[in-house]
């Protein structure tokens, strides 16, 4: 089996992560979050969302966020912009890349936004074109492809009809999102092989919640298929609000661990992750997610 030679993780925890835990942080302590991410040499860390305080009240005040932020050069940090009005805010701040989302299933699109798919994708038009006429790069999310916990089980037709609907925005990228976690590897294979039919595979990243522990085997099952990039939050950070039971993101730290022992490049600082997600996970009051990152702190023989 060859593995990829190198991948790239984008780091979600300072949004997908933080927006799902009850407690919101100040400004100041998600700025250092992001800034310490960075500075481990994560190439992409979301920093945060660009939508009403009143739903998502964590991520109030990205904007100052933003204005906070030393960026490093060759790090890029994205902010998800589901609307036009989002949209104008993140340029207003000086974002120059957004993520937008749509969901595989249409009970979970018509609970969460209050529409269905199709109308999901024709609100997003006016922001891919919005963006586009402004330089701005956008990557898209399909979230639920492995199930929803309100229709069940997705068809993968769906999958790749919203993939390629999301490439055909303008998308230069699409992460498939297991928002529930319950995908299992042969599922995931499934997926991938799907929606590369309407879209290349170094155009696909792979986003896994662990609730049911499978987040880095399907990792594993997504690289034995040629995926190159995933993404994951530090200290397993997230949830799912409309998903009783959903646990968080894969952790970056399991993930790096991962393919650290697989000897694919990352560029990142395993340890200084490790200590990212102690320190951020103290400080939100919770166990920290990740079982990796957990062992390296504690036996630094644990690294490879």
């Amino acid at each position: 089996m060859e593995w990829p030679r190198k991948v790239r993780i984008v780091e979600v925890g300072p949004r997908d992560g933080l927006q799902n835990e009850n407690a919101a942080l100040p400004v100041a302590t998600r700025i250092e979050l992001i800034e310490r991410l960075a500075a481990a040499g994560l190439p992409a860390v979301e920093a945060g969302s660009f939508v009403s305080p009143k739903w998502v009240p964590q991520m109030a005040d990205t904007a100052a966020v933003f204005a906070g932020l030393s960026r490093r050069p060759g790090t890029r940090y994205p902010a998800l912009a589901p609307n036009l009005k989002g949209l104008e805010a993140a340029l207003a701040a000086g974002v120059d890349e957004i993520a937008v989302f749509v969901y595989a299933s249409e009970g979970f699109s018509r609970r969460n936004l209050a529409c269905s798919r199709a109308e999901s994708l024709a609100r997003l038009r006016d922001v891919a074109e919005r963006a586009s006429a402004s330089n701005i790069r956008i990557r898209g999310y399909v979230s639920c492809i492995a199930g929803c916990p309100i229709d069940g089980e997705v068809p993968v037709a769906e999958v790749k009809h919203m993939a390629g609907a999301l490439a055909d925005l303008g998308c230069y990228e699409v992460s498939l999102g297991d928002t529930i976690g319950v995908g299992t590897a042969w599922q995931v294979r499934t997926i991938i092989n799907t929606v590369a039919a309407v879209l290349p595979r170094d155009r696909i990243a792979m986003h896994f919640h662990d609730t049911y522990g499978q987040g880095v085997a399907n990792v594993l099952a997504s690289l034995e298929e040629g995926i190159s990039v995933f993404d994951s939050s530090v200290a397993g950070l997230g949830g799912c609000p409309y998903a009783p039971g959903a646990t968080g993101n894969v952790a970056t730290e399991d993930v790096l661990y991962l393919l650290q022992g697989l000897g694919i490049e990352t560029g990142i600082d395993l340890r200084a992750v490790a200590e990212t997600g102690a320190w951020i996970a103290g400080l939100l009051g919770k166990p920290n997610g990740s079982r990796a990152g957990t062992a390296i702190l504690a036996n630094p023989a644990a690294e490879k």
